[in-house]
C-alpha cells in the first residue's frame, strides 16, 4: 500500500496554504467566546471566505454542492487549516456536519437545492432538536408530536440541549408521528423535519453553561406549522434518517477538533517545560500517553473518512469507537493542562480552563459513551443485548 501523497495532492496542499496565507489576515478579530450572536457573524463570515474560494463544502457530493474531494484531499484540508489556526464551523457546526449531510444523503433534490446552497454560503444556520427532557440518552422515547392536518404538520412538544437554537435559522427536529402503542415500538412513528425557528409557536430559553455561555437552549413548540414538504424521508421512518444523522456526528464530526486537540498538546509540552512541570516524570509519561492517544485517534480518524467515501459518504457505526475514546482523551487532555497551569487552572479568563470546562460534556453530547459502549458491543463484537 502506497501511503505517500500523490502530486495532485501536495499541489493542492501548497494551494491551500497559500490561501490560508493571504485569508486569514483579513478577517476581523475574534469575537467574545460567549457572545453567540457576534460569534454567529465571525463565523459565517468565514465560511462565506471558504465559499468564494472553492473550499466549502469539499467533501461533499457535486449532486449537494460541493467539490467532491477525496478523502485525502479532505484530510488535508483539516490537517493545513488547523495548522494555520484556521476558525472552525462554530455556530454553523450542525448545518455543515449534521443536517447537511443528511439532507444530502436522504433529501429529494429540491430540498437538496432548497438548504444545502445557504448552509455552503453561511448564510443559514441550523440547530439540532433532537433530546428532549425525557428522552435524552433514550431518544427514541421522544414525545414531541406532530400531527397531519393538510400540507402541514402541527407540531407541539419540546426540545432540550438544543445548540445554537437562540441564532439559528433552522432546525433538524424529530417528532413522534405515530404514538408508541403495542404495534408500533418507540423505534417506529418517529419524523425528521426541518423546522423554521422563526414559525408561530417556536419559543427559544437559552441555558447557561458552565463557562457562562448560552450555546444550548430549550425549544417549546406550541402548534407549531411545519410544511409536509419539509420532512426528510418517508414519514415515519425519522429513526433510520436519524441514524444517518448519528453517523455523520459521531464519525466525522470532529475529525479537526482532533488535529486541534493534538496541537494543544505540543503546547502543554512547551508550557511545562517552561514553568519547570515538565521535571516531573508522571506527568511527562502522562504526555507520552496522550500523544499516543491522540496519533492512534488521527488514524481512526483517516480510516473513518476513508470508509466513509468508500461506502457512499455515509459513516459507519465504526464512529462510535471514535467518538467514546475521542471524548475520554480530550478530557484526560485538559485535566492534564490543570496539572500543569495550577492555580491557572480556575481562572476563566484562560483560554484552556475553558476548554476543560467544555471537555466535561463530551461523554455526554452525540450520545453518552455508556451509549456508545453499548453499540460497540452489539453491533460490532456482536455481544447479545442486555435484558
Amino acid at each position: 500500500m502506497d501511503l505517500t501523497y500523490t502530486d495532485e495532492e501536495e499541489a493542492f496542499r501548497a494551494g491551500l496554504r497559500e490561501w490560508l496565507a493571504v485569508s486569514l489576515p483579513k478577517l476581523p478579530p475574534k469575537p467574545d467566546p460567549l457572545d453567540w450572536p457576534a460569534r454567529r457573524a465571525y463565523d459565517t463570515t468565514w465560511q462565506r471566505m471558504l465559499y468564494d474560494a472553492g473550499y466549502a463544502g469539499l467533501h461533499w457530493p457535486e449532486t449537494a454542492g460541493g467539490r467532491g474531494a477525496t478523502p485525502t484531499q479532505h484530510l488535508i484540508y483539516l490537517e493545513e487549516t488547523e495548522k494555520a489556526g484556521a476558525p472552525y464551523v462554530g455556530a454553523n457546526f450542525v448545518g455543515l456536519l449534521h443536517a447537511g449531510p443528511t439532507i444530502a444523503a436522504e433529501g429529494t433534490p429540491e430540498q437538496r437545492a432548497r438548504w444545502l446552497p445557504p448552509v455552503l454560503r453561511g448564510d443559514e444556520i441550523w440547530c439540532q432538536g433532537f433530546s428532549e427532557p425525557d428522552a435524552g440518552s433514550d431518544l427514541a422515547a421522544l414525545r414531541t408530536r406532530a400531527v397531519r392536518d393538510g400540507d402541514d404538520y402541527v407540531v407541539t412538544g419540546s426540545k432540550i440541549w438544543t445548540s445554537h437554537a437562540e441564532v439559528a435559522d433552522w432546525c433538524e427536529l424529530l417528532v413522534r408521528t405515530e404514538p408508541i402503542s403495542a404495534a408500533v415500538p418507540k423505534h417506529r412513528g418517529i419524523t425528521w423535519l426541518a423546522l423554521p425557528m422563526g414559525a408561530p409557536g417556536v419559543t427559544v430559553r437559552p441555558l447557561r453553561t458552565l463557562a457562562g455561555s448560552a450555546e444550548f437552549a430549550e425549544v417549546f413548540l406550541d402548534e407549531v406549522r411545519v410544511p409536509v414538504a419539509n420532512r426528510v424521508g418517508a414519514e415515519n421512518d425519522g429513526w433510520r434518517v436519524t441514524m444517518v444523522t448519528l453517523s455523520f456526528e459521531r464519525g466525522t464530526a470532529f475529525v479537526g477538533e482532533v488535529v486541534a486537540c493534538r496541537r494543544t498538546l505540543a503546547r502543554l509540552a512547551a508550557a511545562a517545560k517552561e514553568n519547570g512541570s515538565w521535571d516531573d516524570p508522571a506527568l511527562r509519561r502522562q504526555l507520552g500517553l496522550l500523544n499516543g492517544q491522540f496519533t492512534a485517534l488521527w488514524r481512526l480518524t483517516q480510516w473513518n473518512v476513508s470508509e466513509s467515501q468508500r461506502v457512499g459518504g455515509v459513516p459507519g457505526i465504526g464512529g462510535s469507537v471514535f467518538k467514546l475514546r475521542y471524548s475520554h482523551a480530550r478530557q484526560e487532555l485538559y485535566d492534564t493542562a490543570a496539572r500543569i497551569l495550577g492555580p491557572d487552572s480556575l481562572d476563566l479568563d484562560h483560554e484552556w480552563t475553558l476548554d476543560r470546562l467544555s471537555s466535561l460534556s463530551y461523554t455526554i453530547a452525540a450520545g453518552t459513551s455508556q451509549i456508545q459502549r453499548n453499540i460497540v458491543a452489539e453491533r460490532i463484537l456482536g455481544l447479545p443485548k442486555g435484558r
